[in-house]
């Protein structure tokens, strides 16, 4: 098969985690007889200081072009020290979002067995959590009309959804909740806003139409604690767009580290898969960011664009092998550490020798 990976590595420690994820990418097409063919463009604060735009014509071209996108992460403390910035470089990826039509984030939460004990949660609370969360990304808060007043005293971002965006997210929910355990949660705050009760109103009308789903409904705030106090409740988990952000940056520590959890958009253009940390600039060009959640994120592109189970299926048995040999980076392995790409370089050698 040929397969056309856009790559957008952005800012901090992205260029580092993108590359091994290649170097795995690489491996996987060799030994199953697959063509990479592979385009680098930029997004981020390295768009606005080569391109001054931070996600350039050339870079949505490429993406569009592209049977799937590998993107490491964006964001650069020069902006974030500057609140008055007019151009930032999370505009590059909510622009990507909106152009490529990405209204779907799927977030996988699990847990690694050699990992339990690193969680700060109870062991016997999260075993075996098997979570999908589904954000919706192209509406809400992030999206809607802002700004300030009063010499800029005041300030408004204003919360908008419509109809057809809840529709469609809710009916996509449903389909992967029909899929797995027929259970569905609706993370809501039905009692104090009126997106939410949008939400809710178009999820009652929708779920009519799967009725062997079981579906509940939860304000987040409780959502977000129960997600600590009995994760196992949850199967498939959709939200709005906020919320979604919020909710799974929380239940990364069910997995032990952040580093760990993948992620894919999917929409209406090219799919974009890409690890839920972000650009982590403290540790940019040291060499010890984890590279794990990146390398998952190529698994759900192998599976979820080319319906290639084997190779996603290979890169995860790698992934978890790693993590029982204790072969991490230092944000899991309390002794001897490993770097970066020694990681990347172990999870290469095992699929190359691993007999299929």
């Amino acid at each position: 098969m040929n397969i056309k990976i856009a790559l957008l590595s952005g800012d901090g420690i992205g260029p580092e985690i993108i590359d091994q994820a290649v170097k795995v990418v690489k491996a996987i097409a060799g030994k199953f007889n697959h063509k990479i063919l592979i385009g680098e463009g930029l997004v981020g604060a390295i768009a606005i200081d080569k391109a001054g735009d931070p996600f350039p014509d050339e870079t949505f071209d490429l993406c569009k072009r592209s049977d799937a996108v590998l993107f490491g992460a964006i964001g650069d403390p020069k902006y974030d020290l500057d609140p008055k910035a007019i151009i930032r470089p999370e505009q590059g990826l909510l622009a990507m979002r909106k152009k490529l039509g990405l209204f779907a984030n799927i977030r996988p939460v699990f847990t690694f067995p050699s990992l339990i004990e690193k969680s700060p949660i109870r062991p016997e609370l999260i075993e075996n959590v098997d979570i999908i969360v589904i954000r919706e990304l192209t509406g809400g808060i992030y999206f809607g009309e802002k700004g300030r007043y009063d010499n800029g005293n005041t300030a408004f971002d204003t919360n908008l959804y419509t109809r057809q965006e809840v529709d469609r997210i809710v009916r996509l929910a449903c389909k992967y909740a029909m899929n797995r355990s027929k259970k569905l949660t609706v993370v809501d705050k039905a009692n104090v806003l009126e997106t939410s009760r949008l939400w809710r109103e178009t999820s009652q009308d929708i779920v009519k139409e799967f009725p062997e789903l079981q579906t509940d409904y939860m304000f987040v705030d409780n959502a977000a604690m129960q997600l600590i106090q009995n994760p196992k409740q949850f199967d498939v988990i959709v939200t709005e767009n906020m919320f979604g952000d919020i909710l799974t940056d929380e239940a990364s520590v069910i997995s032990g580290s952040l580093g760990l959890l993948p992620s894919a958009s999917i929409g209406k253009l090219t799919s974009v898969f890409e690890p839920i940390h972000g650009s982590y600039p403290q540790a940019k060009g040291k060499n010890i960011a984890n590279p794990l959640g990146t390398i998952l994120s190529a698994a759900m592109m192998f599976e979820y664009v080319f319906m290639l189970e084997k190779e996603a299926k290979l890169i995860r048995e790698a992934v978890s092998s790693s993590l029982d040999n204790n072969f991490t980076t230092e944000d899991i392995s309390d002794s001897n550490p490993k770097k970066t790409s020694e990681v990347g370089e172990w999870i290469v050698n095992y699929v190359l020798k691993r007999n299929i």
